[in-house]
C-alpha cells in the first residue's frame, strides 16, 4: 500500500467551494470573493445585475450568460455580427494608417521643399551680399530677378 501523505507538488493547490453552503443575501457581500460567490450561486435565478455586482468585471459575466442563453440561431447572428464588427473596425484602422502614411509622406515632402526653398534665398542673400549680379544670382538659384531685388 502506497502512503499517499506525501505532498505530489507544492505549487498544486486544490481549493473545493461547496456553493450550497454559501448563504450571503446580496446586502451582506463585502469582498471580491463573496460577491463572486454569490454571482456564480445565483446567476441561473437573476433577472437582472444586483447593484452589489456593478464592477466591470460583472457586466462582461453578465453579458456572456446572456450569449450563453441564445438559441443556436441566435449565437450563429450574434457571431456574424461580431465578425463585421471586427472587421470594419480593422478596415478603418487601416484606412487610418495608410492615410497617417500618406500625411507624413506629403508633410515631409512639403518641408524638403520648404528647406530647399529656404536654403535657396539664404544662398541668394549671401551671393547679394558678395555683390554677385543678380542675374548670375538668377542662373545659379532659379530665383527670379523680383525675389532676388528683395533680399
Amino acid at each position: 500500500m502506497r502512503n499517499l501523505n506525501h505532498i505530489f507538488y507544492d505549487k498544486l493547490t486544490f481549493v473545493y467551494l461547496e456553493m450550497p453552503k454559501f448563504n450571503k443575501r446580496e446586502d451582506e457581500l463585502v469582498t471580491m470573493f463573496d460577491k463572486w460567490m454569490f454571482a456564480l450561486r445565483n446567476l441561473s435565478r437573476l433577472l437582472e445585475r444586483p447593484q452589489a455586482l456593478q464592477e466591470r468585471i460583472f457586466k462582461r459575466l453578465f453579458e456572456q450568460a446572456e450569449i450563453a442563453q441564445f438559441t443556436p440561431e441566435e449565437r450563429r447572428e450574434y457571431a456574424e455580427s461580431v465578425k463585421d464588427y471586427w472587421d470594419y473596425y480593422s478596415t478603418m484602422k487601416t484606412a487610418h494608417k495608410k492615410g497617417k502614411a500618406e500625411g507624413l509622406a506629403e508633410g515631409e515632402a512639403k518641408g524638403r521643399a520648404e528647406g530647399r526653398a529656404d536654403a535657396l534665398k539664404e544662398y541668394a542673400c549671401r551671393m547679394k551680399a558678395d555683390g554677385m549680379a543678380v542675374e548670375m544670382i538668377a542662373k545659379y538659384t532659379g530665383l527670379s530677378a523680383e525675389e532676388i531685388e528683395q533680399f
